[in-house]
C-alpha cells in the first residue's frame, strides 16, 4: 500500500520563483525565492537568499534569510545569516551570534501550559 503523499512530504519554493500572495502548507515548507504574503505551515526551513514580506506562523521554523513581519513559532531558530523586521513570539528559540533582528521578543501563552514543563521560556544563545 503507497504512502499518502503528505506523510514526510515537503514542498519547496525555488530562488527564481516569486510568490505574491498568502502561502499555506500543510507539509514542510522550503524557501529559498520570494514571497510576498504570510506564510502559515508546519514546519518553514528558509535558505540564505530568500525574502519573506508577510507574517510567518508556524509549528517550527528554521530561518537564514530576511524576514518583514511578523514570525509565531513553537520552536524558532534564527541563523546567523537572518536579517528579522518584526516582531517575534515563540516558545523555545535559538538565535546564532550575528543574526539581526529588529523588534520585540516575545514567550508566545502556551495553549497547553504542560507542554513547556515549568512554564519558563527557553532561550538559547548559540555560539
Amino acid at each position: 500500500m503507497a504512502k499518502p503523499a503528505s506523510v514526510g512530504s515537503f514542498s519547496v519554493i525555488g530562488s527564481d520563483v516569486v510568490i505574491t500572495g498568502d502561502v499555506s502548507a500543510s507539509a514542510d515548507l522550503h524557501v529559498d525565492g520570494r514571497i510576498e504574503g504570510d506564510i502559515r505551515c508546519a514546519s518553514l526551513v528558509q535558505g540564505e537568499g530568500s525574502h519573506i514580506e508577510g507574517a510567518v506562523s508556524a509549528e517550527s521554523a528554521r530561518l537564514a534569510g530576511s524576514v518583514s513581519g511578523s514570525i509565531s513559532a513553537r520552536e524558532l531558530v534564527i541563523l546567523k545569516t537572518a536579517r528579522i523586521h518584526g516582531d517575534v513570539h515563540y516558545d523555545a528559540l535559538t538565535i546564532e551570534q550575528g543574526a539581526d533582528v529588529e523588534g520585540r521578543l516575545a514567550h508566545r501563552t502556551p495553549a497547553e501550559p504542560a507542554r513547556m514543563g515549568d512554564g519558563e521560556p527557553k532561550l538559547t544563545l548559540a555560539s
